[in-house]
């Protein structure tokens, strides 16, 4: 495959966007996929996704959303987003690489793909930009609680008025994940809840690109994230002919252990989406895409994405 990196301006009106393409050697593409990464983690990490697709003929590309990968400004930080509405500025983010990847490849269907905090991105763009793609799927996402989410946006709240927008917040991240290796005997580390693969999970802590710590304008922006996507409005608001392929690890905590997976589908379902398929894999753990049936996961949703194509 080929790989190009590039840039492009932010809706924030002030950072460069750091986005990659991968493109297959030869042949016509058959479509787009699009990449909405995750939490502390970058784009990159789903080269190994990237390069499966291309070899079945399509194109990859992605971005690194604000405060996250290339997408950080020289002395700039982790996990902080942009002070104005971020989580509106985070899904045009994405919106404006859609449309810079289709002026380039015009007339080739568009899948967008998220990952945990890059499926709460998808949720989001579903009820805004959904009329403009042709399938997404909704990977390692979750349903919470709405009190749960006030009282998160709440002390993320207080904390930035206290310490300031971009001050880390611990407890935050002790409220978020602190739970996540409850049901895991005997975990070698906190990052346990992320992969049975040991080895993926050590390469995730040694990457300093990864696991850095949100910001209290990074949870601010996650809370509302989460608040929006699960509004009734806006899953009313997504279209109806619009397939969602929702796929989790049953062991993932994010989703409840498969729960709040069933219940988001259902959500979509009930709105009157008609097109809904729920896969989850028995023993994976929060990221699919690098567990040991890692091979099977990406032969399921090619396989999804091509039904739909053709």
């Amino acid at each position: 495959m080929k790989k190009e990196e590039f840039y492009f301006d932010s809706r924030d009106g002030e950072t460069s966007i750091h986005g990659v393409r991968w493109m297959p050697d030869k042949g016509e593409a058959a479509g787009i996929i699009q990449i909405i990464h995750g939490m502390e983690e970058y784009v990159e990490r789903y080269e190994d996704f990237a390069s499966f697709m291309t070899s079945n003929g399509f194109i990859v590309t992605g971005e690194d959303h604000l405060g996250h990968g290339g997408s950080i400004p020289e002395g700039g930080i982790t996990g902080y987003f942009c002070e104005q509405d971020p989580a509106t500025v985070v899904v045009r983010d994405v919106h404006r690489l859609k449309k810079i990847t289709q002026e380039k490849f015009p007339g080739l269907p568009i899948i967008i793909l998220g990952h945990s905090m890059g499926s709460f991105i998808a949720r989001n763009y579903i009820y805004r930009y959904g009329t403009g793609i042709n399938m997404a799927v909704i990977m390692g996402t979750g349903t919470t609680p709405g009190g749960l989410v006030f009282a998160g946006s709440t002390i993320a709240k207080m904390t930035a008025l206290f310490k300031g927008s971009k001050a880390k917040s611990p407890l935050m991240a002790k409220m978020s994940f602190g739970s996540y290796c409850k049901r895991i005997e005997s975990p070698r580390t906190s990052y346990d809840w992320l992969s049975v693969n040991s080895g993926n999970v050590d390469k995730y802590i040694a990457d300093p690109m990864c696991g850095f710590g949100f910001t209290a304008n990074g949870y601010i922006t996650l809370m509302e994230l989460i608040k929006r996507m699960q509004k009734q409005s806006n899953i009313d608001a997504v279209p109806k002919n619009l397939p969602l392929l929702f796929v989790a690890g049953e062991e993932d905590p994010v989703g409840n252990y498969g729960e709040g997976v069933k219940t988001a589908a259902e959500s979509y379902k009930n709105a009157g989406v008609r097109d809904i398929t729920v896969k989850l894999y028995p023993g994976d753990r929060h990221e699919i895409l690098n567990e040991d049936d890692r091979e099977v996961v990406k032969e399921d949703i090619l396989e999804w994405i091509t039904a739909r194509l053709s």
